[in-house]
C-alpha cells in the first residue's frame, strides 16, 4: 500500500471525537442512537475511555442575512446571502457562491468602520472580489507547538486527510480537515469547502523526499526509496533527441 494512504502507526485516530464530562477531555465515542431535533440532533454516545454514556446535543448556529457586494471585472452586484451568525469573516478569505470563488475585499461593521475581521452578527456589508485562487488556513502541529499558515493554490486542488504534503520545503501529514459540516480525518475535499487544516509533522525517517539528482542517486543506494523506485533519469540531465543510455560518439578525424 502506498505510504500516503495510510496513517503513522505513532498517531492515535479517534471516531467521533468530542468532549466526555467525565474524563474533562477530547475521547473518542461510539454512537449508541441518534434522533434528530429541528435542523440538529441528540445523539446517545459512549467513551469509548470511560465508558460513560452521555448525551450530545447537536444545533446548528442560527442564520442570518448578510449584505454582500460582488465585483467581477467593471461590474459590482449587491446580493443578500444567508450565513450562521457566528460566521468570522477575514480580509483575504475565499467563499463560493454562483459557482464563482470570491475573496473577501472589504469589511465594513454596522458602526460604519472597517476592519479586516468580524463576527457577522457585527458586520454592516462585506465586498468582495472575483478571484480563481483559494486561501487555505492551516495549523501546523511539531511536538507541543502549533502555529497558523495559510497556503494559496488553485481553486480546483484537492487535499486529502491523512495524506503527506510540502509546504515551504518540509514535508506534513494531513491530520485532518475542518469543513462547514464538520471534521473529517479521512477522504478528499475541494479547495474552496476547506475551512482549516491541521497538519502534523511526521516522525523524523518516516518520509524522505530528494531534492537534487544527487541526493536520488544516494538514497537508492542507502535504500530510502526502495529498490530503484524511479529508473527514469532526470529531465534535465538527458538531451534532447539523445536516448539515456546512448554511447558517447568518437570523434573521427576525416581523411583526405
Amino acid at each position: 500500500m502506498d505510504e500516503d494512504e495510510t496513517w503513522d502507526e505513532t498517531e492515535e485516530v479517534m471516531d467521533n471525537a468530542t468532549h466526555c464530562p467525565i474524563c474533562d477531555e477530547l475521547t473518542g465515542h461510539e454512537i449508541l442512537k441518534e434522533k434528530k431535533v429541528g435542523d440538529g440532533a441528540d445523539i446517545m454516545a459512549r467513551c469509548e475511555a470511560c465508558r460513560h454514556v452521555h448525551t450530545i446535543q447537536f444545533r446548528p448556529p442560527p442564520a442570518t442575512h448578510l449584505p454582500f457586494i460582488l465585483t467581477e471585472g467593471p461590474s459590482s452586484e449587491r446580493v443578500v446571502l444567508v450565513v450562521d451568525a457566528d460566521e468570522e469573516f477575514v480580509t483575504g478569505d475565499v467563499f463560493e457562491e454562483d459557482e464563482k470563488l470570491w475573496g473577501v475585499h472589504q469589511i465594513e461593521l454596522k458602526n460604519g468602520q472597517h476592519t479586516t475581521s468580524a463576527l457577522a452578527t457585527d458586520i454592516a456589508c462585506v465586498t468582495a472580489l472575483r478571484t480563481d485562487m483559494v486561501r487555505v488556513k492551516m495549523t501546523l502541529t511539531r511536538g507541543e507547538e502549533s502555529t497558523s499558515a495559510v497556503t494559496v493554490v488553485a481553486q480546483e486542488a484537492t487535499f486529502t486527510a491523512s495524506h503527506l504534503m510540502e509546504y515551504e520545503g518540509e514535508t506534513w501529514r494531513i491530520r485532518a480537515i475542518h469543513t462547514g459540516a464538520g471534521r473529517t480525518l479521512r477522504g478528499t475535499v475541494r479547495a474552496p469547502d476547506i475551512k482549516r487544516m491541521y497538519l502534523h509533522e511526521p516522525p523524523k525517517g518516516e518520509h524522505f523526499v530528494p531534492r537534487t539528482p544527487r541526493e536520488r542517486r544516494q538514497a537508492w543506494k542507502e535504500g530510502k526509496l526502495g529498490h530503484n523506485p524511479n529508473p527514469e533519469r532526470p529531465k534535465e540531465h538527458i538531451k534532447k533527441g539523445v536516448s539515456p543510455n546512448a554511447k558517447p560518439k568518437r570523434n573521427m578525424k576525416k581523411r583526405r
